[in-house]
């Protein structure tokens, strides 16, 4: 992080000093300025702009301060525009203590200078920018940029087009994630003056300098195309002269039956439920920890996953020998809802407005986790006491912790079991196309890679299906 420079350093300190604020207090103060000074360098923003401030808290939000840190990184901008303010345009005015006129904290990048742990900029883009800076402008006054570039205005737009399209949470992270570091490629030009052009350079920047692979670059070229279709309403057109990184062929981990037996002994209830099912139903992790006790059909033998990958339904049979330990679960999660009902609780979670057409559906029985959560979850906004399902990095450690006490020299991970699921089923002879439809999978070619993981058994001799 670049250090504030000395005078401007001394003049903030001496205005915090003439506004009363508490001396055991002040440097906090500083060292929030000093985050909001390196991340209007590095997003070349003007530091008296009113949307530089709210882009500066949002920034923090996304990186989990409290709201006593935001409301007080408030206070420290709002103290900095009001100095910038009073110094008017006499000799001593923070932005004579730049060569870019107008333009507060505008400095050239210096080398060695720290990392910003607030923003979350990447350091390569960092030291790119250090080792190859632009020689094509003054290095004291960096490019010039419209005066109504709001980034936070896009990425408000982001979520609200993804939220229309009921499209999953983990997508508007994703999606918002690649967006902000094309934005730190572009260096926060206006939104509105983005071209493909500028999406061509960043594509072939992340193949070639950052060696990328090629689901990472697809994953950047999919954001960054809903961005301009979606958002700023602009026609993306064709992308020559990229280039792409090498798509490489993936076999997926796949344990041994005796295996998955090993890791299912080494775990505690209510995780080695979770992998059995995983492994036993073929489900994805956050298919299973998102089962609420109507999924379940155990009459039929049939268990419904309701908005899996894709927002669709599909059911696979219940396993009979998990039959009676589902049950059992069954009655511990309703034990557990009969003390939240006496608790006074406000129910489960529900997804979209649910819990808006049927009031009374978060306390029903049949709308509880499979899996819940041990405590409670307050609801920030309006202070709702709700349940929330079993979180998915517990299981994950859990699964880590298992395989290391196995000794299982594999890489195996929570959807190992669902990969170890299809690899079984193709080795017992059963049709691809089963196995697609247990799977969820939209494409046979998609559930084609399990045919890598298991040995070929295929008739060297030619026969008429009317001979067998």
């Amino acid at each position: 992080m670049r250090s504030l420079p000395p005078k401007l350093l001394r003049r903030y300190q001496d205005f915090l000093n003439a506004s009363q604020i508490d001396r055991q207090e002040q440097a906090g103060y500083v060292k929030l300025f000093r985050y909001y000074y390196d991340f209007c360098l590095k997003y070349s923003l003007k530091g008296t702009h009113p949307d530089t401030g709210v882009s500066f808290l949002e920034k923090l939000r996304s990186k989990g301060q409290t709201d006593a840190q935001i409301r007080q990184a408030d206070k420290a901008v709002a103290l900095y525009k009001q100095l910038a303010a009073n110094m008017g345009s006499s000799e001593g005015r923070i932005d004579s203590e730049v060569n870019c006129e107008n333009e507060p904290f505008q400095v050239p990048l210096q080398k060695g200078s720290g990392l910003d742990q607030i923003t979350g900029i990447e350091k390569k883009v960092m030291q790119r920018e250090t080792a190859h800076p632009d020689t094509s402008r003054p290095k004291s006054c960096p490019q010039k940029i419209a005066k109504d570039t709001d980034w936070t205005q896009l990425y408000d737009a982001l979520a609200s087009s993804i939220q229309v399209r009921h499209y999953s949470p983990k997508t508007l992270r994703s999606y918002r994630s690649w967006i902000r570091k094309f934005q730190t490629f572009v260096k926060s030009k206006n939104p509105s003056s983005i071209t493909v052009e500028d999406v061509k350079n960043y594509l072939t920047w992340l193949a070639v300098e950052r060696h990328v692979s090629a689901s990472s670059q697809n994953l950047a070229f999919n954001s960054l195309l809903y961005l301009f279709r979606n958002v700023l309403g602009k026609e993306f057109g064709t992308i020559d002269g990229v280039v792409r990184a090498k798509k490489r062929p993936y076999i997926p981990v796949v344990l041994e039956r005796a295996e998955v037996d090993q890791v299912i002994a080494e775990m505690v209830h209510p995780y080695s439920l979770v992998v059995k099912l995983l492994y036993g139903c073929g489900l994805r992790l956050f298919e299973c920890l998102q089962l609420r006790i109507q999924c379940f059909n155990f009459g039929a033998g049939v268990l419904t996953i309701h908005d899996g990958k894709g927002k669709k339904d599909r059911t696979v049979p219940i396993p009979e020998t998990l039959a009676a330990e589902l049950q059992e679960q069954i009655v511990r999660v309703g034990e557990l809802h009969q003390q939240d009902l006496e608790s006074g609780y406000d129910g489960v979670f529900l997804f979209d407005a649910l819990d808006l057409k049927y009031p009374n559906a978060a306390k029903e029985l049949i709308w509880q986790w499979v899996f819940p959560a041990n405590s409670l979850t307050q609801v920030k906004e309006t202070r709702e006491l709700r349940r929330y399902h079993l979180h998915p990095s517990l299981v994950q450690k859990a699964i880590r912790a298992a395989v290391q006490r196995a000794k299982i020299p594999k890489r195996v991970t929570a959807h190992t079991f669902r990969h170890s699921f299809a690899s079984h089923l193709l080795q017992a002879n059963y049709d691809i196309r089963t196995i697609q439809e247990l799977l969820g999978h939209a494409n046979v070619r998609t559930t084609m890679i399990y045919t890598h993981t298991v040995r070929s058994r295929t008739l060297k001799e030619a026969k008429s299906p009317l001979d067998f």
